[in-house]
């Protein structure tokens, strides 16, 4: 049995715009005991998220608010170090959603086991995670892309972004990101194979964007929002198709930011659809056989940017609402 002390990062006030280091405590408590069908796991890795913004808020949403002295919750790799459930063993690597703490109970429901010898066990929480799992999804079931289409995809170098791209390439389509910073572009066109990337802090982001889209755009995998979704709007083509993953440019915004011409939705025949990696819960093992492959080949690349610490979490996670973050953000616990 597990003894000692169990670090958390506990939610300690809802922000009021951008997030601060003042809305999180770092609490120390003994470490839990599993119950009957139970296991207890120690945290290796926990994954960063733009998501875990909105859990912060008590506005209304697609899942349940984090409550004001409870873990942050968080995606996790971790070890299985005390189980009284007959399905996982002690010494297990698993994959769940343990949250921002050293040690997290578990029934088992949501636990996937892992295999070391298979693909490094982070990449559970990032390309063959359910970041991937996003683009996976979004791209296909929703931007259904075709050979020749041009796909432009915001935050292109993040742990969603990166993957959307390279699915467009592997399906045969022109892909445009759009990231921030020369060195975050250059990673996405040279290291993961974009036929072009526009720095979203360019003066003139429009017109390099009309540019790199000479036949306009006809999927956009929107991660971003803001200016960006501004520039990329005039450039649709008809039908085009927009994944709506995320929106990280407007979450702390205290005053809505401007939006689409709504009338061009209806006048280019738009679809703009809004989804939750869980709507596709179902094309789980297609997304890890399809992805799986393409990693072990070399057709799917990824960068990981670890933070050592579960002290440092808070920090690491405001920085990636600001785009500090190169790759998957990921804080190693243990």
């Amino acid at each position: 049995m597990a003894t000692g002390i169990n670090r958390q990062v506990l939610l300690k006030s809802r922000p009021d715009g951008a997030p601060g280091l003042d809305n999180f405590e770092l609490v120390e408590s003994p470490v839990p005991e599993p119950g009957d069908g139970e296991v207890l796991m120690r945290t290796r890795y926990l994954s960063l998220d733009p998501y875990m913004r909105g859990r912060m808020s008590a506005a209304k949403s697609y899942a349940k608010p984090v409550e004001i002295g409870e873990p942050m919750v968080g995606g996790t790799v971790g070890e299985i170090v005390a189980s009284r459930n007959a399905r996982f063993a002690v010494g297990d690597i698993v994959t769940g959603f343990g949250g921002w703490q050293d040690y997290a109970l578990s029934g088992g429901a949501g636990l996937r086991k892992l295999d070391p010898a298979a693909a490094p066990v982070t990449a559970a929480l990032g390309v063959l995670g359910m970041p991937g799992m996003t683009a996976y999804t979004g791209l296909l079931e929703i931007g259904q892309p075709k050979a020749g289409e041009t796909v432009a995809v915001a935050a292109a170098s993040g742990a969603v972004g990166s993957v959307v791209g390279q699915i467009a390439k592997i399906k045969g389509c022109r892909a445009v990101g759009i990231a921030g910073g020369p060195d975050k572009c250059r990673h996405v066109v040279e290291e993961l194979g974009f036929d072009a990337c526009i720095d979203h802090r360019a003066p003139d982001l429009a017109r390099q964007l009309e540019v790199a889209c000479p036949a306009g755009i006809d999927v956009y995998f929107e991660n971003v929002g803001g200016a960006v979704q501004q520039a990329v709007w005039p450039l649709l083509n008809d039908f085009a198709r927009i994944p709506v993953c995320g929106l990280i440019a407007q979450y702390n915004a205290a005053q809505p930011m401007p939006g689409p011409d709504m009338f061009s939705v209806l006048r280019k025949r738009l679809t703009l659809r809004g989804f939750i990696v869980t709507d596709f819960a179902a094309k789980q093992a297609d997304f890890l056989r399809d992805a799986g492959a393409w990693v072990r080949g070399g057709r799917l690349k990824y960068r990981e940017d670890v933070v050592e610490g579960l002290e440092n979490a808070p920090a690491a996670f405001l920085g990636l609402l600001q785009g500090k973050n190169f790759g998957k953000l990921l804080v190693k616990v243990a």
